[in-house]
C-alpha cells in the first residue's frame, strides 16, 4: 500500500472531520489571475459546503466571473498530527431568499448556538447584503498523518 493510500481519509472520516473543524480556506481566481485566499465560517448541509459573504465581496466578485472554487480545512501542529481535506469544484452562488434563510440558520447555530424564533431580526440583519456559496465538489483530497503511527 502506498503512503498516499495509508493517509487517505474514508467519506465518513472527512464527514465527521469537516463537522468538528470551524474555519474553512477559500481560495477563488482573481481578476489578474492569482489566487485569492480566505478564511470562511462554513456549515455542511447534505454534505455540501456552503458559506455566506457580502454579495459585493472580492471572493464573491471572482465567483461570479469564474466559479472554479477550491477550499481546505486542516489542524495539526506536528508533521505526524496533520489532517486536512481539500475540495476542487465549482461554486453555486445562492441568492433564492429560502434557501438562503436555511443555509443562514444552519451557519447561525454552527457557531452562536440554537436557533430559536427570537433570534429572527438578528438572522436577518446577517443575511442582509449577502449571498450563500455552496460548492459542488468534483475531487476530493484527504490526509490523516495520526495513520502512519507505528
Amino acid at each position: 500500500m502506498s503512503r498516499r493510500d495509508q493517509i487517505r481519509m474514508t467519506d465518513e472520516e472527512i464527514r465527521a472531520f469537516l463537522e468538528e473543524q470551524r474555519t474553512l480556506q477559500v481560495a477563488t481566481i482573481d481578476h489578474d489571475g492569482y489566487p485569492h485566499l480566505v478564511a470562511m465560517w462554513y456549515v455542511l448541509i447534505n454534505d455540501e459546503i456552503a458559506f455566506w459573504t457580502y454579495a459585493k465581496s472580492q471572493k464573491a466578485v471572482n465567483l461570479r466571473r469564474d466559479p472554479r472554487m477550491t477550499c481546505m480545512v486542516e489542524e495539526g501542529d506536528r508533521y505526524e498530527e496533520l489532517r486536512g481535506v481539500e475540495l476542487v469544484g465549482t461554486a453555486e452562488i445562492v441568492e433564492a431568499p429560502d434557501r438562503m434563510w436555511e443555509m443562514g440558520v444552519n451557519l447561525f447555530e454552527r457557531y452562536q448556538g440554537t436557533y430559536t424564533e427570537e433570534m429572527r431580526p438578528f438572522v436577518e440583519a446577517m443575511l442582509h447584503k449577502r449571498v450563500v456559496v455552496k460548492l459542488h465538489v468534483d475531487r476530493v483530497v484527504s490526509w490523516d498523518h495520526r495513520k502512519l503511527a507505528g
